[in-house]
């Protein structure tokens, strides 16, 4: 017999989105392989949502681990400021090519890359002597845990304790949409409106998630929207944000949700599969316009940001080794739409489900359930225990139940995946 799952939480560690006195304990994970997290104690699980939608291409990839452990044995790190190395100019060289922005600043994980871009974007107002300051979000957004991302983000308990803390900024409806919406129009056309009156205002830039807004409920709009969002974007002369942390590097069908949906933003936030998930890195890219704006010889029109780990190259490593890995086979997430489809419509017509809607790697439905909607409604964790129970690994928002699997997961996998929130539909 193997060892017990432990029954204790550790006592010198603080998980994240966690409440140690109601939450049941951590287990231990031995090790990952493909689209499994093997356990101590307890038999292998389906890593159905990619570790935090990170882990793009499964756990302990071969050719991800020998691409760092080649780097390693070469170079770790060196100071950004003063020098520079190839696997950093490889990786902007591709990422410029991939969004059509031409540079690439380094940060360390998706909420920096956030605020880099949002900083960016003031300063280049500024440094053109045409000072703006308001930024403009949608409602629902979730942008990061920092300050400046908690700021653009909704307004809810996750920052509740700092919002006196943070900035202001105007809001905009998502007109949110789902299989069988019949009324997507008319909350497209509101939201037009609202946001063509936050216009009027003098404005820095708006931000959004392009097709889907992930921790806000794995809420997606149609292409046409954003496209009307970026019609009016450009008549006032704002800039334009996308924060692609989650939808980025095959997510949602295509290499960038902006392509997709056809976009040309200002700015990109890059982060979470940038690496296959094996090290934190961030990415903000930047058209050559902005860019432009901090260069001369006055100091005041320096972007002073940065990060120790800035441009680390083992992650530069990662990433191409991860970018390889996508150029060879793009057909894994621009076909893995249908791979998904036929599972969701069998489950569309449960009564336990409404809402349901799909993009690339990204299938998601609203639990039709008691009590008040949002991330603590306790339908969330009982399906996410149920289906741990049958082998597969969810993480729901609240009433929100999605599947984000690795792109290696076999047919058979997802299959299960499907089958356990089945079954745990079915004991709600």
């Amino acid at each position: 017999m193997g060892s017990q799952p432990k029954t204790e939480s550790h006592p010198n560690l603080w998980p994240p989105f966690t409440q140690i006195g109601s939450s049941p304990p951590q287990q231990r994970i031995r090790s990952g392989k493909g689209a499994l997290l093997h356990r101590e104690g307890a038999p292998p699980l389906i890593d159905a949502i990619s570790s935090w939608w990170v882990t793009l291409h499964g756990h302990s990839h071969p050719v991800l681990a020998d691409a760092i452990a080649k780097q390693a044995r070469t170079l770790e790190q060196v100071i950004f400021a003063d020098f520079c190395h190839q696997p950093a100019e490889r990786l902007a060289e591709r990422l410029s090519k991939l969004t059509g922005l031409e540079r690439l600043f380094f940060s360390d994980n998706g909420s920096t890359a956030v605020e880099v871009a949002l900083k960016i974007a003031c300063q280049w107002w500024h440094n053109r002597d045409e000072p703006r300051h308001q930024i403009i979000a949608f409602d629902g957004a979730y942008h990061g845990d920092t300050f400046g991302a908690m700021a653009v983000g909704e307004r809810n308990l996750f920052s509740a304790p700092y919002n006196d803390k943070l900035f202001p900024v105007a809001r905009v409806p998502w007109p949110a949409t789902w299989w069988g919406d019949a009324t997507v129009e008319d909350r497209e056309h509101n939201a037009l409106s609202v946001l063509e009156r936050c216009l009027e205002t003098p404005t820095a830039a708006v931000i959004l998630e392009p097709l889907l807004q992930g921790a806000g409920g794995m809420s997606m709009v149609r292409p046409h929207f954003l496209k009307q969002v970026e019609h009016r974007v450009r008549q006032a002369g704002a800039l334009l944000i996308a924060d692609e942390v989650l939808t980025g590097f095959g997510r949602c069908g295509d290499w960038f949700a902006s392509r997709r949906a056809e976009l040309k933003p200002d700015l990109i936030a890059l982060s979470k599969g940038l690496t296959g998930g094996c090290l934190p890195m961030g990415v903000t890219m930047a058209s050559e316009r902005v860019f432009g704006a901090f260069i001369g010889v006055d100091p005041q029109l320096t972007f002073w940001h940065g990060h120790s780990f800035t441009a680390n190259p083992l992650g530069c490593a990662a990433a191409n080794a991860s970018l390889d890995l996508l150029e060879a086979d793009p057909s894994q997430f621009l076909g893995f739409e249908q791979r998904h489809r036929p599972h969701l419509q069998a489950l569309a017509s449960h009564p336990r489900v409404q809402r349901p809607r799909l993009i690339g790697t990204l299938a998601a439905f609203d639990l039709v359930v008691g009590g008040t909607a949002g991330y603590l409604n306790p339908a969330g964790p009982t399906v996410k225990r149920i289906a741990m129970n049958h082998g597969v690994f969810l993480r729901p928002l609240g009433q929100v139940v999605y599947l984000l699997p690795p792109l290696c997961i076999s047919d058979a996998q997802l299959e299960c995946c499907y089958d356990a929130i089945t079954k745990a539909l079915d004991q709600l």
